[in-house]
């Protein structure tokens, strides 16, 4: 059953569908936060780790539980395919708040909402690098590369036109005033998947670190970049040299100045999507990521979630958690197969009412069997990830004896 958000909040929704002009496949996530993030803070790019991967910058992420932001440090992610580019998240201004717009990899870097995040991500497109030939050459002007161990390199200084600023949100009042352009509008139909596993983890583990939290660094994380996804005690992690100028309003207030959808945050790694839809009559649904019971509310294979694994089982019996494990590995690629066919078919029908110029009533019949097909395929995958949990290795209770023990 889905359910519906308050009047108030879909207003919120659809002044910031209006805002940002976002696509069919285009993706606001998040709670209503009724205050800005902080500045951008001001930090050193770690040295490249390797050949194939590519820059993704820090941003603030909103946690409901703590009622605070905090900051997901810029680390370097191998690209899941070649081709791929990464298109950062960003926060726009909503009208009576602010939501988040999810970032997502794609062969054409679509809008990020003016940002300056610098290393290449100027406000729009992406100066770091480029594919060539099934390698990616990196920029070495804007990327921290080493020449001795990666030799696909090039030189071009950037001439950064974009307006200088650490201003972390597009829209509202001292927001940028950025618009996406047809081309970016397009990147967000276009055929792209959402954050990698290695980038949720990264996320979910910066989310538990109190250092990271915005009301205990003031804008101005010690962990402000990393050289790999949730490489938080590494030798390369790179602390900030500035930040500031965060002044949130008092918690009370914050409270009474966000509708009661937006003070339940998610208690996992993200908070609830919202998901704006042009030609879209009904109202804006939640879903909220712990409620397993339950498939995302998309309309497209692409609009779905990465589907997320359970952790390493440690029962105390090292063959069954091996044989678990390899069960999870094989449900999870015949997962992203099943994904990746039923993308390739919904992708192939939207080329073909294109081309014959169909009318709004055909294309509102396919957006329809689009979103059926969406909702059982999750639906699906769900039920699947339940059976296997409830036949997974059971930690062995305390003074239990080993079965394999002689007596």
């Amino acid at each position: 059953m889905r359910k519906l958000f308050s009047i108030r909040l879909l207003v919120l929704a659809l002044g910031m569908l209006l805002l940002c002009g976002a696509s069919s496949a285009q993706i606001a996530v998040g709670i209503a936060v009724s205050f800005a993030p902080p500045e951008l803070p001001v930090y050193e790019q770690p040295l490249c780790p390797g050949d194939g991967y590519i820059w993704v910058p820090g941003y603030w992420a909103w946690d409901g539980d703590g009622d605070d932001y905090y900051w997901v440090p810029g680390t370097w992610v191998e690209a899941p395919e070649v081709g791929f580019l990464w298109t950062p998240g960003y926060w726009g201004w909503g009208g009576s708040a602010f939501f988040f717009h999810e970032g997502y990899w794609g062969p054409v870097v679509g809008f990020y909402g003016g940002i300056n995040y610098g290393f290449g991500y100027f406000g729009h497109g992406y100066e770091g690098g480029r594919w060539d030939g099934g390698r990616f050459y990196y920029n070495r002007a804007v990327n921290n590369v080493n020449v001795t161990e990666i030799h696909n390199v090039y030189n071009t200084r950037v001439e950064n036109n974009y307006r200088e600023t650490r201003v972390s949100y597009n829209g509202g009042n001292g927001g940028i005033n950025e618009r996406p352009s047809a081309r970016e509008e397009a990147a967000s139909r276009e055929r792209h998947i959402g954050p990698i596993a290695a980038q949720t983890r990264h996320v979910q583990e910066a989310r538990g670190n109190q250092s990271l939290r915005a009301s205990q660094n003031h804008g101005r994380p010690a962990i402000a970049a990393t050289a790999r996804p949730g490489a938080f005690n590494d030798r390369g992690v790179v602390a900030a040299r500035s930040g500031g100028n965060y002044n949130p309003p008092p918690r009370n207030e914050r409270n009474a100045s966000r509708p009661p959808e937006a003070r339940n945050g998610s208690s996992g790694s993200r908070p609830p999507e919202v998901r704006n839809e042009n030609n879209n009559s009904r109202p804006p649904e939640a879903r909220t990521g712990n409620n397993a019971s339950r498939p995302p509310d998309a309309r497209h294979a692409s609009d779905l979630p990465p589907i997320t694994r359970s952790s390493p089982r440690d029962s105390g019996n090292a063959a069954a958690d091996r044989k678990y494990q390899q069960q999870q590995d094989k449900m999870y690629a015949k997962q992203q197969q099943d994904r990746a066919k039923l993308q390739q078919r919904q992708e192939q029908d939207h080329q073909r009412i294109t081309q014959q110029n169909a009318n709004e009533a055909r294309k509102q019949q396919v957006e329809q069997r689009h979103q059926q097909q969406t909702q059982q395929l999750a639906q699906k995958h769900t039920q699947q990830q339940q059976r296997m949990e409830q036949h997974a290795p059971q930690p062995r209770q305390q003074n239990q004896p080993n079965p394999k023990e002689k007596h």
